[in-house]
Formats: C-alpha cells, sequence, structure tokens
C-alpha cells in the first residue's frame, strides 16, 4: 500500500491593505528567493507594488508582483525569518478548505491525513483521509507493506475539463518523488494499492519516465497501459474532472454502474465523502 504524506499547509492569508481595505492571498507555489505563484482578492485593486500586512504586529509582508497566467499573480513572501510552515501558529495563515466547505474546522488537522509530514500542498489528497493509525497498523499487521511518495497538491489537480477532446486539455503540472525503496517493494509486490489518485500519478509518473522526482503533467485516460497500480482507493469526484477520466482508464466504463450505486445509496461525494476500492481492468477486459 503507497499513501501520498504530503501535508496541507496554511496557505490561506487574511491581510490588510495600508489604507485599511482587507485582502486575502492565496499561496499556490513557490517560486524561489521568497516568491509565490498567488492567487489574490480583489485581483483588480491590488496593483504591482501593493504591501499587505497581517498577523500580530503585522508579523507577515506580503508584496504583489507582476500578473502571471491563469489568473495568478507571483507574490513575494516575508514572514519575519519564520518557515510559511509556521504560518499558521503565527496567526497569519488558514488551512485552505475547499469552497463548498463553508465553515473553518475547529481542528485543521481534520483536513490532514494521519502520515502527513512534508509540507507544500494546497488540499488534501482526500482518499488518505480514511486512514487511520489503527487502520495502518492492521493492515501492516496482515502482511501489507505501507510505502509513501510524495505528491504537491495544487487546485489544477480540481480543474475541470472544458474541452470536447481530451487530447485538447492542458494537464496541469505536480511536483512529486518516490523513493527508490517505495519503487523497489512496488516492482516485486505481488499487488500495489495507491491510496488517491495523487499517489497513482506520482508512481505512474515515475515507472513512465523512469525519473523518481521531478513535475509531471501525466494525463491518465482510456488507453493508458498501467504500469504499478493494481488496486486504487479513491474518493467519489465530480462530472468533468481528470480524477474521473483516471477512474474510466482504470476500472474501464464499469464506473458508470459504480456511480449509479453510489448515487442511490446516498453516498457522499468529494474531500470529506466515501471511498470506494477498484480493481484495475485486466488487459483482457476483464475486472
Amino acid at each position: 500500500m503507497v499513501v501520498n504524506e504530503t501535508r496541507v499547509i496554511a496557505a490561506r492569508l487574511r491581510l490588510n491593505k495600508s489604507t485599511g481595505g482587507s485582502a486575502e492571498v492565496f499561496l499556490l507555489e513557490p517560486i524561489g528567493d521568497g516568491s509565490w505563484q498567488a492567487l489574490i482578492r480583489p485581483a483588480r485593486r491590488l496593483k504591482p507594488g501593493t504591501v499587505l500586512t497581517g498577523g500580530p504586529n503585522d508579523a507577515l509582508r506580503v508584496v504583489i508582483g507582476p500578473r502571471l497566467s491563469a489568473g495568478r499573480n507571483r507574490v513575494e513572501v516575508d514572514l519575519a525569518g519564520r518557515e510559511l510552515a509556521d504560518a499558521a501558529d503565527a496567526g497569519v495563515g488558514e488551512t485552505p478548505l475547499p469552497p463548498y466547505i463553508e465553515t473553518q474546522l475547529q481542528d485543521a488537522e481534520r483536513y490532514q491525513t494521519v502520515f502527513a509530514n512534508r509540507p507544500g500542498s494546497v488540499a488534501a489528497p482526500t482518499a488518505g483521509l480514511h486512514l487511520t493509525t489503527d487502520l495502518l497498523a492492521a493492515i501492516a499487521a496482515k502482511g501489507a507493506e505501507v510505502h509513501h511518495i510524495d505528491l504537491v497538491v495544487g487546485l489544477d489537480t480540481f480543474r475541470p475539463v472544458i474541452v470536447d477532446n481530451l487530447d485538447d486539455h492542458v494537464m496541469h503540472s505536480e511536483q512529486y518523488t518516490v523513493s527508490q525503496q517505495t519503487m523497489d517493494a512496488c516492482t516485486s509486490a505481488r499487488r500495489v494499492v495507491a491510496v488517491g489518485t495523487t499517489t497513482t500519478r506520482a508512481l505512474e509518473s515515475a515507472a513512465t519516465t523512469g525519473e523518481l522526482s521531478g513535475r509531471t503533467d501525466i494525463f491518465i485516460q482510456r488507453g493508458y497501459e498501467w504500469k504499478i497500480v493494481d488496486l486504487l482507493l479513491t474518493n467519489f469526484h465530480m462530472p468533468k474532472s481528470t480524477l474521473l477520466v483516471m477512474i474510466d482508464a482504470f476500472v474501464g466504463p464499469r464506473w458508470r454502474d459504480i456511480y449509479v450505486a453510489a448515487l442511490a445509496s446516498d453516498y457522499r461525494f468529494l474531500s470529506f465523502g466515501d471511498a470506494m476500492l477498484l480493481n484495475r481492468l485486466s488487459l483482457k477486459g476483464s475486472a
């Protein structure tokens, strides 16, 4: 069994302008030298060079930089020498919950997996939320090895497919790392269970490219030749998503029957929803 040990960062920053107005910066990915790709609001009123501050004693300082593609800006972040991972503790950052969760969680750890370790993601690898330390121990007691990868989850993971031809969809790029130990365990295992689509992308990217780390824009769709993953634990996904396209590639057209059963049984979708354990469609076409 392979899990994604990425940890969600306090990427939503509530800030103030020098004029007293409020602003929000949603950090997406570091660029380097304290700079990040970010979404900003109100975008039209935050011109390059605008300085925003927040937190106790204005400990956080953000300078709006030039506009980038896809409605993003470059921003410079200064947390008075502290790491961004400490932003929540410094009282300046919030866990970036999905928009359909309308109230902030009283315990932000509910949006972290029990094995979350490497800060960097702006969304949780939600299939991992189904696993507890007791359940992982029980799985190990049954003889299964539990290994880890790291794939940094970005907002583009959930970007809907808006083209008629899937080949025209521009896939997002994400940073991943698969250790040699994890890859060796997968290649020698009788079966590999991937916990989540992010874990699946990391494993299949490493196997496809031969690179254990880097950036991946792999778009797994019907016809893909699977190399590592045999079973997939995943949540129920929304229509017109690349995640659902991956499920179609994994189990074939029977995914529709699975979703019909889920809807008839009032299963929950998305982050805190239910999960399914899928057997990969064999090369001969049988499930």
